[in-house]
């Protein structure tokens, strides 16, 4: 790692409250044009992966508000927050009342994102750093915001996820319609209207549905 997260996450973003969920403060990337679109020839020369931990996006937002609005679905139970980075709905979890909240994330920069986060909000994650999919999870609840835009990665997630939810496990997704989005195996939980950055988006506004994953219908 060419550069100290800890000291790049501080330097070049600023403490905010996401606008969807305002209980939760974030080290997130006031100017989003500048740091997210970098150069590939940029990101490589301090050793940064697209930072997507810089940023409060739409379904992360959205799954977060439904656990802070329904407490009671993670409260007293172990949670994973899969591809966490930021670790928004880990946090609005643990603001929850869940009784361990571990983050998953393989970029390795979201290991200090999440820690700096959570000290932000004064409650405690756990971190893994392995990649999960395909694996069996020691959590009562998976929680996964926006994680249905790559076709590739929606394809290694559907039948991980399928076989979670058969082996009892509650899997919510938090999602703004991202092309890969599997309808046909999902339950509608809430819909919220999520403010969002055009410079990441192509609104100001993402419709933002929180669903519980199923069998296919």
């Amino acid at each position: 790692m060419k550069t100290d997260p800890e000291a790049f996450i501080r330097a070049n973003t600023s403490v905010i409250a996401p606008p969807h969920v305002p209980e939760i403060s974030l080290h997130l990337a006031s100017e989003a044009h500048e740091l997210w679109l970098k150069t590939e020839e940029e990101l490589e020369a301090i050793g940064l992966p697209p930072p997507f931990w810089a940023f409060a996006w739409a379904g992360g937002q959205g799954l977060a508000r439904y656990i802070l609005d329904h407490p009671e679905m993670v409260r007293g139970r172990r949670v994973l927050d899969f591809a966490s980075g930021s670790g928004l709905v880990g946090i609005a979890a643990a603001m929850a009342g869940a009784l361990e909240v571990t983050a998953a994330d393989i970029d390795p920069w979201t290991e200090s994102a999440i820690r700096l986060n959570a000290e932000a909000n004064g409650v405690a994650l756990g971190f893994t750093g392995a990649d999960l999919i395909g694996r069996a999870v020691d959590a009562d609840i998976v929680l996964a915001g926006d994680v249905f835009y790559d076709l590739a990665f929606a394809d290694a997630l559907i039948p991980w996820l399928s076989r979670l939810t058969a082996a009892g496990k509650l899997v919510l997704v938090g999602d703004p319609g991202r092309s890969y989005l599997p309808r046909d195996r999902l339950e509608f939980c809430a819909v919220y209207e999520v403010p969002v950055t055009r410079a990441l988006e192509d609104s100001e506004i993402k419709k933002t549905t929180v669903w519980r994953f199923g069998s296919r219908s």
